[in-house]
């Protein structure tokens, strides 16, 4: 079921996904050599608590984990895609750390995720999640009233493609409102014409995921949540909860 948000629901979803955008800047600014994932997440947790916001991660589980998710983020280094869980690993020089972070407020959800490196930068992980970034902002100019989910895919695999990158097959975006994962599926690629036809109010998180050894195989860690490339290469994720509306894309998630 996909769900079509008033205006002055998306506007409270607005102010869920100013949260999640203050604590992954919060994050970020955190990080450095020698932190720990742990404290990476209780920078989120301080966030949130401050909001009065809860968390959408802490506790979540679905069909296929084996314990509900333990953090307010996912914390993704190096080969890890996405679902890192936040342990006791300190950072090092050149890490590339994705993060995933959701925040629920007045009982709406806004979901956002962001790669980047740690100390000094390593030019081929900088192109890596430039390219993340690219192919978000992509989609998210591809979410207009009228187009459909394909369109949305066509750009993102587009962009992620032409540069070389895999593309974790099964894993995409998704519908956002009051939980965290609602109808329409949202691939990171596809056949553009295809798929349900955008509309006003529909809320979508777009989130491209590229792999950058070229290959799409991924495995999942024995912690049971954590997905890593097949291939040992490294990975980035970049996402945003997008609001379609007439007057264009409108970003929920940005400060």
């Amino acid at each position: 079921m996909v769900e079509i948000k008033t205006d002055m629901s998306v506007d409270a979803m607005r102010e869920a996904g100013r949260v999640v955008a203050r604590a992954l800047t919060a994050v970020r600014e955190a990080a450095g050599v020698g932190v720990s994932l742990r404290e990476l997440d209780e920078a989120a947790r301080a966030v949130l608590r401050e909001a009065g916001a809860s968390s959408p991660f802490l506790d979540y589980h679905p069909y296929w984990a084996p314990v509900p998710f333990p953090a307010v983020i996912c914390a993704s280094v190096n080969d890890a895609i996405v679902h890192g869980i936040p342990d006791g690993y300190r950072l090092r020089d050149g890490d590339l750390v994705s993060i995933d972070c959701g925040a629920t407020l007045d009982g709406w959800c806004g979901d956002s995720a962001v790669t980047f490196s740690v100390g000094t930068a390593r030019p081929d992980d900088v192109r890596l999640a430039d390219t993340a970034r690219a192919a978000l902002d992509a989609g998210i100019a591809a979410a207009v009233p009228g187009n459909r989910i394909g369109d949305i895919a066509h750009a993102v695999g587009r962009v992620c493609r032409s540069a070389g990158y895999g593309i974790p097959e099964g894993f995409g975006g998704h519908g956002v409102g009051r939980t965290m994962h609602e109808g329409p599926e949202v691939p990171n690629e596809g056949r553009a014409g295809r798929g349900l036809v955008l509309r006003h109010g529909m809320v979508l998180a777009i989130e491209p995921m590229l792999i950058a050894g070229g290959q799409d195989a991924y495995y999942a860690a024995p912690d049971g949540w954590t997905l890593r490339t097949s291939d040992g290469s490294r990975a980035a994720h970049a996402e945003h909860t997008v609001a379609i509306t007439d007057a264009g894309p409108r970003v929920l998630t940005r400060l």
